[in-house]
């Protein structure tokens, strides 16, 4: 076994099976894909360490192990539509593609997207497809979504997204609660929106879904 399959089986024996990440249809999707592929060569010997690797000023590919609790929380079947807000370089969305049936993989980064695009197509995600655009609007033309998955914490779930949640559908992020990173699960259902906490966790914010300051006097 190579050195970087090594360290891949190393991330799932030691980080992700002892804390609560037991699907193996989860499993075998993480393990499927090569996280080394989607980070600057020289990060490379980090690409399995259970840290945020920065990919973009601003921008990082969420630490494995809560990465891959909100996957295996998304419940992600193969019939599912999924949109992944501010997917970067693309790895959530090689990930979310060997589980679901398509991936619509929204960046508003440009240089990101164009990489992303790249090296999807480069590691054979056919089901994937790169689209530039604001990430707190999401993408209305091609929803409802059966999943949306947010690859970084929001002070606040916008109503746009909300809106695109199929019904039946679910949504999965992480939420600045008073500095507090917690894990959620969003539901769709009559209309009707339903949140519950999954677990505290911490990952790098989208700026663009920072709230601004209020200023009170």
């Amino acid at each position: 076994m190579s050195a970087i399959a090594n360290a891949r089986q190393h991330m799932i024996d030691g980080q992700l099976r002892p804390n609560q990440v037991n699907n193996d249809h989860v499993i075998e999707a993480i393990t499927a894909v090569c996280r080394e592929k989607f980070i600057p060569k020289k990060l490379n010997g980090v690409a399995y360490l259970d840290n945020d690797i920065k990919v973009a000023p601003g921008r990082s590919l969420m630490a494995p192990m809560i990465f891959a609790r909100l996957i295996e929380a998304a419940e992600v079947r193969d019939t599912d539509l999924v949109l992944d807000v501010g997917c970067a370089t693309g790895y959530s969305s090689a990930v979310l593609g060997h589980l679901a049936e398509a991936v619509v993989a929204l960046e508003e980064d440009e240089g990101l997207a164009e990489t992303a695009t790249n090296i999807l197509a480069a590691e054979s995600c056919d089901n994937v497809a790169v689209v530039t655009g604001p990430l707190v609007e999401g993408l209305a033309a091609q929803g409802p979504y059966d999943l949306i998955f947010i690859n970084g914490m929001v002070d606040r779930i916008p109503d746009a997204l909300i809106d695109q949640i199929a019904e039946g559908g679910r949504l999965v992020c992480v939420i600045n609660d008073n500095s507090v990173g917690r894990a959620v699960y969003v539901t769709q259902e009559n209309g009707v929106a339903g949140k519950r906490h999954l677990f505290d966790a911490t990952i790098p914010s989208f700026p663009s879904f920072r709230e601004k300051e209020k200023f009170i006097f």
